[in-house]
């Protein structure tokens, strides 16, 4: 299968290697993976603070790019910025030229766990991680694209993972994008609900796939460090490319 990534910004500017991760891992399952060069911004930020005339600039481009590369699927290292393309687009652009091919697109992209466990039916990529580890639902992609039990049946496959469940995991991390600026004191108790939670779990690693999600647990993490072991965070494809062997 021709697979084409969707690299967010947050993954291309801070957190390059969950791509290559997930590079490795769709490359060892046999697949010609292809990188659209010239990505820019999905339009989300605007979109999402009302600014739908300066957003849909930026989905068309996407729009123009994804779609021209001729993939039989998009795959993002994001639920977050998966569901803007998969189901906000088609809304977005209904009522322009790309409307058609807004929702031609849509039918192809896919979150990188769903596109594993969903499309592909691979719930063990022979991945090694011997830690103990606890999961974040990110907001988009839980209750935007249904992810849920799709990198758990992953993470359960890795060789030497235990996985714990943290309480509140669907709770969102007070992220949120320009939410965390505009309303930062709210954004920073709502972070330290789901790190108190993750933390509850003693596990060495806080695994999420969306890297904003990400960034905005280790910000807490960091800024209110204790004594002893501090668990640390990982995009999902960046644990399912632990211990691939090499191409």
């Amino acid at each position: 299968m021709r697979v084409a990534l969707f690299i967010p910004c947050f993954v291309d500017h801070y957190f390059p290697s969950a791509g290559i991760a997930m590079v490795k891992v769709l490359e060892r399952l046999g697949h010609e993976v292809i990188y659209p060069e010239g990505q820019t911004c999905c339009g989300q930020p605007a979109f999402n603070a009302g600014y739908w005339d300066e957003a849909r600039p930026l989905a068309a481009r996407m729009v123009d790019l994804l779609g021209g590369a001729e993939a039989d699927a998009i795959v993002s290292a994001s639920g977050s910025c998966g569901a803007m393309l998969k189901v906000f687009n088609p809304e977005l652009l209904g009522e322009t030229a790309h409307a058609e091919a807004a929702r031609e697109l849509s039918g192809k992209v896919w979150e990188f766990s769903d596109f594993l466990v969903s499309k592909l039916g691979v719930t063990d990529v022979g991945a090694r991680f011997p830690h103990k580890v606890t999961f974040h639902d990110g907001c988009h992609g839980l209750r935007e694209l249904g992810i849920k039990s799709q990198p758990r049946k992953l993470l359960e496959n890795v060789a030497g993972l235990e996985l714990v469940e943290m309480g509140e995991a669907e709770s969102c991390c007070g992220f949120g994008g320009t939410f965390s600026v505009k309303f930062s004191h709210i954004s920073e108790a709502m972070a330290e609900v789901k790190c108190e939670s993750a933390l509850s779990t003693e596990a060495d690693f806080i695994v999420s796939n969306d890297s904003s999600c990400l960034m905005q647990i280790n910000g807490w993490l960091e800024k209110n460090k204790t004594e002893g072991a501090q668990p640390k965070t990982l995009h999902l494809a960046e644990v399912l490319a632990t211990g691939l062997p090499e191409n």
